[in-house]
């Protein structure tokens, strides 16, 4: 191995360890971006393959830095308080708000369920006096366990949807199964936490019927951007920008906190030490072969590679081998969605997700995140593995 292909695989070692291996006062974004800079500065990575590095996350992250002053702004005015007033269906909801996460995120998008479920849940909690981590963190799993069913739910499938020539049937029949059994067998992980204790005081909000008034015909219409726009063409970010510009309008109030700009930060330099130290990996030996054994280990890259340097970046990786080995696309898919139920920068819906929550001081530390995901997630993981290698195997 040569000296540069020596360092960029290094750098991308340090960039990963770096978010997790840090002192606390030091933001998570800090490390990888020092290596990014480091990557650039000794010549490991020209200008240039650093921007065509980057290109296919502007879109991505142009909506992560617009979906939570939107989420913001909707809770300022009072909607999502109103909402969980509103709503208020019992003395224990989960089981009700675990099928409604898994329902939006499924049949409109994960960013729909992340920016608009989390404000929500966390109001509902504090109703309830549950512990407002607990139940927030249930639209970010279904983020991850819910999102493969159809192409709509994740842009990772939109992706491989265009690229392959993909329909709804080719994603429920291949991935929708393994989507099911895992909600499921998450849910049983979920239910076994002792998340309905109540813990704090309870605040009981009023519904405000201005609030729903004003910020229910914002949130049909974000709904509607999220889902058909992108059948016309419009990216979800400017969707969120016009309703990011009609509730300032409204509140007055935006501000430079409310901006995830660590998060983009993380996400960016992940993508750049990644795309760099990719082809010294051996990726497409990897990829190779068949068989139920072939697909676990496809499999396994992608949560890996979602784990490691966020999925959209592990996917665009992993594609070109899919190109050579097309067997090989679903466990991939399986990989890149499900993974990041391990680990808080595995998919920017996870970045957008603590955004959100902090802004409503509910703070999960990058260690919470996993440990959380270890004991819900993982079975849930192992069981959605389990049931796509079946269906691949079976569907040939």
């Amino acid at each position: 191995m040569c000296a540069v292909a020596a360092v960029r695989i290094i750098l991308l070692a340090a960039a990963v360890l770096g978010v997790f291996i840090r002192p606390a006062r030091i933001p998570n974004w800090v490390v990888p971006a020092v290596a990014a800079v480091a990557l650039l500065l000794i010549g490991g990575m020209a200008g240039d393959e650093a921007v065509d590095a980057v290109r296919p996350l502007v879109s991505p992250l142009a909506f992560l830095l617009l979906a939570v002053p939107l989420a913001a702004m909707l809770d300022r005015l009072g909607f999502f308080s109103s909402v969980a007033a509103l709503v208020d269906t019992g003395p224990n909801p989960r089981l009700g708000l675990w099928v409604l996460a898994a329902a939006v995120t499924t049949f409109l998008n994960l960013d729909a369920s992340v920016v608009l479920l989390t404000p929500l849940y966390i109001r509902i909690a504090r109703r309830h006096g549950f512990n407002p981590t607990m139940l927030a963190m249930q639209p970010v799993l279904l983020a991850c366990l819910a999102s493969s069913a159809l192409p709509i739910s994740n842009l990772t499938n939109l992706i491989a949807a265009d690229r392959y020539d993909l329909g709804v049937a080719d994603f429920v029949s291949r991935l929708g199964p393994a989507s099911l059994v895992a909600v499921v067998v998450g849910w049983y992980g979920y239910r076994r936490i002792d998340t309905a204790t109540a813990l704090h005081d309870q605040v009981r909000d009023p519904v405000d019927p201005r609030a729903l008034r004003l910020g229910t015909p914002i949130v049909v219409f974000v709904v509607l951007g999220f889902t058909v726009g992108d059948l016309f063409g419009v990216p979800a970010w400017a969707v969120a920008l016009v309703a990011d510009v009609v509730l300032f309008a409204l509140t007055r109030t935006v501000r430079v906190s409310d901006l995830p700009f660590g998060a983009a930060a993380l996400a960016v330099s992940l993508g750049v030490v990644a795309t760099a130290a990719s082809p010294e990996l051996g990726l497409g030996a990897l990829f190779s072969g068949s068989g139920w054994l072939a697909q676990v280990r496809v499999a396994g890259l992608g949560i890996l590679g979602a784990n490691t340097i966020n999925n959209l970046p592990a996917l665009l990786i992993g594609l070109p081998e899919i190109d050579a080995n097309p067997d090989q696309l679903w466990p991939l898919l399986f990989g890149v969605n499900f993974g990041p139920v391990l680990v808080l920068h595995g998919a920017l819906a996870g970045l957008l997700w603590r955004a959100t929550a902090a802004r409503l001081d509910v703070h999960v530390s990058p260690w919470q995140y996993t440990v959380l995901g270890l004991r819900i997630g993982l079975p849930a993981l192992v069981a959605g593995l389990v049931v796509v290698v079946a269906t691949g195997t079976f569907l040939g």
